[in-house]
């Protein structure tokens, strides 16, 4: 069951995330969470995440605005590891409580509320029509990228703010898709380098141990589906449509989280 879960939500969320500029990590990851602890989730949602980044990047990666990309992606390669090492800190800390439903034992925990409230966060970006229109001037760039790295390795949710601080910019479609691309990769990258030296390295048994590796690399060949077919998708489904979609999602697997039901 769950390589048709997370397949299904690969493919399909691959395919509207690549020109909205997020999506993919925003839903893959509680996803993965439903199987695995929350810090591998995270982690093994980076690496379908750079996998698929890289991939889009080799088809548009050369329409990226690269003084945009080094004023963006610097700031947000630091922060990155920072986000990644407070993840972390979290993954360690003891459950806050916990209780039996159903025969089985759910834990409150720190980490699990930390994501749950981004994830509630993110999703009122995709809700609330004010929050979805909004946007930055170019001179907080540097401050978009680290704000962006940040929660990319807090949460993996970089995507929505790294689109609100790029739209003010003026680049066409081609030049907005490969420049996110590019900084994605870049925070990708410095999050993983985190991630391969903390709980990842740790949880690895447990995430090969349960078929983990294979899930992994079954999402990132479904990503890769995704986004070679969804350009030819992307213009029959709106924007708003999306958003409400991820949205709702998101709330819903948060509500999930916090209260130790994933």
């Amino acid at each position: 069951m769950e390589y048709v879960v997370v397949s299904l939500a690969a493919l399909v969320v691959a395919a509207l995330t690549l020109f909205s500029g997020f999506g993919l990590g925003t839903i893959l990851m509680p996803v993965f969470a439903l199987f695995f602890p929350v810090e591998v989730a995270v982690g093994a949602t980076a690496v379908v995440h750079l996998a698929n980044n890289i991939f889009k990047a080799v088809l548009m990666g050369k329409k990226a605005d690269w003084k945009v990309v080094a004023q963006f992606a610097v700031p947000a390669a630091i922060t990155a590891m920072v986000g990644a090492m407070l993840l972390n800190y979290f993954s360690k800390l003891p459950p806050v409580t916990q209780y039996s439903l159903g025969g089985q034992m759910h834990q409150i925990t720190v980490i699990k509320l930390v994501i749950a409230g981004l994830m509630i966060g993110f999703a009122l970006f995709e809700l609330v029509p004010r929050l979805e229109k909004l946007s930055f001037d170019r001179k907080y760039l540097s401050l978009g990228g680290a704000l962006s790295g940040f929660f990319g390795g807090l949460s993996g949710h970089q995507g929505a703010l790294r689109s609100a601080f790029l739209l003010r910019l003026g680049l066409d479609k081609e030049a907005f898709v490969g420049t996110g691309v590019i900084a994605a990769v870049v925070v990708d990258v410095s999050r993983l380098t985190v991630y391969g030296v903390s709980f990842f390295a740790r949880d690895f048994a447990a995430l090969s141990g349960t078929g983990g590796v294979s899930l992994v690399i079954t999402a990132i060949t479904a990503a890769f589906l995704g986004s070679f077919f969804g350009a030819r998708m992307i213009k029959k489904v709106t924007m708003r449509t999306i958003q409400l979609i991820v949205g709702v999602m998101l709330f819903f697997l948060a509500i999930a989280l916090a209260t130790g039901l994933a």
